[in-house]
Formats: structure tokens, sequence, C-alpha cells
């Protein structure tokens, strides 16, 4: 797929809706190689954490910080995310994280309603001028738990968050009245299909009760004048742009070099 500029009808509609679908973002050598080396990696195992809900499942993410020279990193830096986020927010953005969610079958978990902005707050953000793009490494639907989001509620502004199981969570009250007045979406998608979403969107998701895994990458971009004021968190740090065609070169070569350390492979 081409590099491609968001139409003015996209970024009208994710202004008014909070979000916005882009099928086919990335083709499926692209998303391949992205399985394939989030399996073999074994930092991403070793790194991972797991969050529970309110029903006892357990929902695997790894969240990382630094930027890489890796597959992650050349999706993260590529156009196809870097220049439609900056259209959706109107400003430059830059890396703040990137997690790798595992919702694995019949016992991935569900995540609780909530709100990004609701506790990156705390992390010294002035300003919901944040977003993410969710890659679908697997198909997401509601049998394998995809996430569901309450469309137009990033303009209810900030809800107060709390300790929901092993998670932060919305005011139920709150949110409960907002799906009175807001309309619910689940948003199926195929792999390689993004979704770029607002921080002060609400979304959650179910458990996944099917026997297929839902994967996903979740790139985070914050934008530059919102550089946080509390040092503990990661501050602005301008983002270079690759060119779309370093996924497949970046992932191949990785690739490689992986399989060639496999046991046995020396």
């Amino acid at each position: 797929m081409n590099p491609q500029t968001l139409s003015n009808d996209q970024c009208a509609r994710f202004q008014k809706d909070g979000y916005l679908v882009v099928e086919d973002l990335f083709d499926k050598e692209e998303v391949n190689l992205l399985r394939k080396i989030a399996e073999a990696d074994e930092s991403l195992r070793r790194d991972m954490r797991t969050r529970h809900d309110l029903q006892g499942g357990i929902t695997r993410l790894t969240l990382i910080e630094d930027l890489g020279d890796d597959i992650f990193g050349a999706f993260i830096r590529c156009h196809r995310t870097v220049d439609s986020m900056a259209q959706l927010l109107g400003a430059e953005v830059y890396h703040f994280n990137h997690k790798m969610m595992f919702k694995e079958p019949f016992v991935g978990g569900a995540w609780e309603w909530h709100q990004d902005y609701g506790y990156w707050y705390n992390n010294g953000l002035l300003f919901p001028d944040m977003a993410s793009c969710m890659i679908a490494v697997d198909p997401a639907n509601k049998q394998n738990g995809c996430l569901q989001l309450i469309k137009g509620s990033h303009r209810v502004g900030r809800i107060e968050h709390g300790k929901v199981a092993d998670q932060t969570g919305a005011d139920l009250e709150r949110v409960n009245v907002i799906l009175e007045r807001l309309p619910l979406v689940y948003c199926e998608m195929e792999s390689g299909s993004a979704l770029f979403f607002h921080s002060n969107l609400l979304h959650r998701s179910d458990q996944n009760r099917s026997p297929h895994p839902r994967w996903a990458l979740i790139c985070v971009y914050n934008t530059a004048h919102n550089t946080p004021y509390k040092e503990l968190h990661r501050s602005y740090k301008y983002l270079e742009k690759w060119p779309d065609s370093k996924i497949k070169e970046i992932g191949q070569r990785q690739w490689e070099m992986m399989q060639a350390n496999l046991p046995g492979r020396r």
C-alpha cells in the first residue's frame, strides 16, 4: 500500500467521533512479519505484564517506552502512521510509548471502561492532545473481544478514574449515563487495519471467548507542545520519519537474524 494522506472528511469524522478506522493500512506481508517477530522476541515475553479484569480474566501486554531500530520502530516511524496522526491532531507528534497486546484464545481478559488520558493525566500531561493507533495483527471481532468505543465520548472531557481489579477504570456512574446518550460501537477490524483514537475516548473490550487470538500493536503519540512538565515521563523528542518500505526491509532482516540465532541453526 502506498503512503496515504487522510482526506478532509476522515479528519472531520475523527474530530466528531473521536476515532477513525483505516482499513488495510498495512498489507499481509507487513503484518505477518510483525506477528512472527513478536512471537519469537524473547524480550516481549520477559517484560510482559498481566492485568486482571473483574471476572478474573487475564490480559497480557508489553509496554515499551524506548524506540528501537526494529520492526516495531518501523511501524511507529512510517509515514502512514506518523503523517496520519499529525493530521488528526493538527500538530507535530512524537513517540510516547507502544504496546503489544496479547489477548489469547479462551483466556484473554477484558479491559474495563477507561480513557487513556484518565491515567496519562497523572504523568504531567496538561492537555489531552494525544492519540493512539491500534494496528490489528489478528482479525478483531465480537467473539475474540474487539475494542468497544463510545462514539463521541472524547467530547465529555476527562472523567475521574480509580482502581478496578488490576486496572484503572472510569467512574461507572458517569459512563452509564454517557452510554444512554451516545452510541456504543464494536470496532471489528481485519488484520492490517488500523484504529486511530483520541486519548479521551471511552473504550473497553470483552474477554476472548473464541479459539482465535487477538494480538495488536498500539502506537501512542503525543503532540510536541504537550511535553510533560514532570520529568518522570517521556519528554518531547523529535521523531524521525521513515519510508514505509522500511517495514519490510527491517522486518525481513530482523527475522533472518532471529532465524540464524535459533538453536541448531548455527
